[in-house]
C-alpha cells in the first residue's frame, strides 16, 4: 500500500479529516498565520517505526485534544505535495515536500473536548466545523491539489 521508497525526497506525514455527526469537518486556523481565510486539517510527521494510523491518532490528539473517534477510512498510497520555492518549514532535515496518508475519523465526543493547547507546540489558534467541499478553497494554495483528492476520497462520509 505505502512503500517507504515512494517519494523518497518527501517527509512521511499523516493527515486527518474529522467528521462530526452532521457530516461537517473540523477545520483549524494555523497559529500565527496572518491570513484569517486559510484553514486546514490536522496533520503531522510520522515517527520512525510508527504505524500510520497510530501517527494519525497521535497527531489529532496533540493538535486538537480529540481522542473520541472511530476510524471511517483512509486514502490509498501516498498523496504528495512540494514546498514552494523559498518556503522554509521549521525542520532539521531538508525535504522537497511531504507525502501523506490521510485518515477519516468520526468524532464521537462533544465540542468541549477540543483543546488546542494539548501539546508544547500549538498548531491552531481557532477552529470550526465546515463543509468538506469547501476545504480545498481554504487551504494554503500549495496543498490544494492534495485537499481536492482527499475531499473526493472522503466525500461519502460527509453525506
Amino acid at each position: 500500500m505505502d512503500s517507504p521508497d515512494d517519494f523518497p525526497e518527501h517527509r512521511p506525514n499523516v493527515g486527518v479529516v474529522l467528521f462530526n455527526a452532521q457530516g461537517l469537518v473540523w477545520q483549524g486556523h494555523r497559529e500565527g498565520d496572518p491570513d484569517p481565510n486559510l484553514w486546514q486539517f490536522p496533520q503531522g510527521g510520522v515517527d520512525d517505526g510508527e504505524d500510520l494510523e497510530t501517527a494519525a491518532r497521535r497527531e489529532l490528539a496533540e493538535e486538537t485534544g480529540v481522542t473520541s473517534v472511530s476510524l471511517l477510512g483512509r486514502t490509498d498510497g501516498w498523496l504528495a505535495y512540494d514546498f514552494p520555492a523559498g518556503y522554509q518549514p521549521h525542520r532539521k532535515q531538508s525535504w522537497r515536500g511531504q507525502k501523506q496518508a490521510w485518515f477519516a475519523f468520526r468524532f464521537e465526543g462533544e465540542d468541549d473536548e477540543v483543546k488546542l493547547d494539548q501539546h508544547h507546540s500549538i498548531e491552531f489558534d481557532a477552529w470550526r466545523w465546515g463543509p468538506l467541499a469547501s476545504a480545498p478553497d481554504l487551504v494554503i494554495p500549495f496543498k490544494r491539489a492534495v485537499y481536492l483528492q482527499v475531499a473526493a476520497a472522503f466525500s461519502r462520509f460527509a453525506a
